[in-house]
């Protein structure tokens, strides 16, 4: 294996002007540095990235611990996350929980051992003894689409509480009077938060009835399924509004609803996605949904995982809550929108 030394030999300067180099090379004279990227090249040095941080105490690669994947919404935020990452000079690292807080303590156990600059959470199923693990370490903390569970942590959220209770008042505005939450399961918090302001909106008007078709994943084929569960209902026992998990599950009802010539988005049975991804609105009958601002998640939990990582003194905490905005297009517009 190649060593510094003898890239210093190479290139003709000490050991400390090519450490400066590949440290600072901003500091490196343009003509000493021309001549030490050569002798990297010709010798084939690889700079042990591993042993340099460990002698620096400090990480370049920020880790992002997803819900899910398969959801284009988290898709988006890592996106925002590495742009606002490689903006700050770190390395992105992105793994997904699936949902399993097990699986994701395997992944910030091994976050934590590799001394990782930050962790931006974004699973709505973090363990307590994680939390507790990553408080006690001192590991720069954010979590994304979450409210911080004590005042030893920064996070960045939408009150999807408020959320969900705008997505049902206005199907109750539009004529509703059967609602029903068409995603799952509860056991996370942005499902129970949703499910809990869809509750407040029907006990605020009276003769509503409310429902939680539940459900194990979040996507297109899992809102067909349930979909067709619905279809199959006698039409006095099918809900006349309904509010998806995200707008994936939407997706899946406007397709299994399509398919079915006596049973038509709004007119039948209004539809409320939420999220906002890129292709509600071009759908079949274009999602009415609640908006979440994506980039805002990305760039802000960056932000706060770079201050703390560069505070001198005890970790900086600030709790930032965006209010939801209800985006109204035609599948929940039951006197205007178009007929499937």
């Amino acid at each position: 294996m190649v060593s510094i030394r003898e890239v210093a030999e190479r290139a003709g300067v000490s050991v400390g002007t090519v450490s400066k180099h590949l440290n600072t090379p901003h500091r490196v004279a343009p003509d000493t540095a021309k001549r030490i990227r050569h002798a990297i090249k010709d010798l084939g040095y690889v700079r042990n990235e591993a042993a340099r941080q460990l002698r620096a105490g400090q990480s370049r690669t920020l880790a992002f611990v997803a819900l899910e994947l398969r959801n284009p919404f988290f898709g988006e935020v890592a996106h925002a996350v590495e742009r606002r990452a490689a903006e700050s000079g770190l390395f992105l690292v992105l793994v997904s929980s699936d949902g399993d807080p097990a699986r994701e303590s395997q992944y910030i156990d091994m976050f934590v051992q590799q001394r990782v600059r930050g962790i931006i959470l974004a699973s709505g199923t973090t363990r307590d003894t994680d939390l507790e693990l990553l408080a006690a370490r001192a590991v720069p903390t954010v979590l994304v689409d979450a409210y911080a569970p004590s005042d030893r942590f920064s996070s960045v959220s939408v009150d999807d509480v408020l959320g969900s209770n705008r997505a049902v008042t206005h199907l109750i505005e539009q004529g509703c009077r059967s609602i029903a939450f068409v995603g799952g399961p509860d056991t996370v918090r942005q499902i129970a938060e949703r499910i809990e302001g869809a509750e407040q909106a029907v006990a605020a008007h009276s003769g509503v009835r409310f429902e939680v078709l539940s459900m194990g994943e979040r996507t297109v084929a899992a809102g067909r399924h349930v979909g067709d569960l619905v279809a199959a209902r006698p039409a006095r026992e099918r809900p006349d509004g309904i509010v998806a998990a995200n707008d994936s599950v939407a997706a899946g009802l406007v397709q299994s609803f399509g398919q079915r010539p006596g049973l038509r988005i709004p007119s039948d049975i209004a539809l409320v996605g939420y999220d906002d991804m890129e292709f509600a609105a071009t759908t079949l009958v274009p999602l009415t949904t609640v908006r979440r601002p994506r980039d805002i998640f990305g760039r802000t939990a960056v932000d706060l995982v770079r201050d703390q990582a560069e505070a001198k003194g005890p970790l900086p905490v600030r709790t930032i809550v965006i209010q939801p905005e209800l985006v109204v297009r035609a599948s929940s517009l039951r006197c205007s929108a178009p007929r499937l």
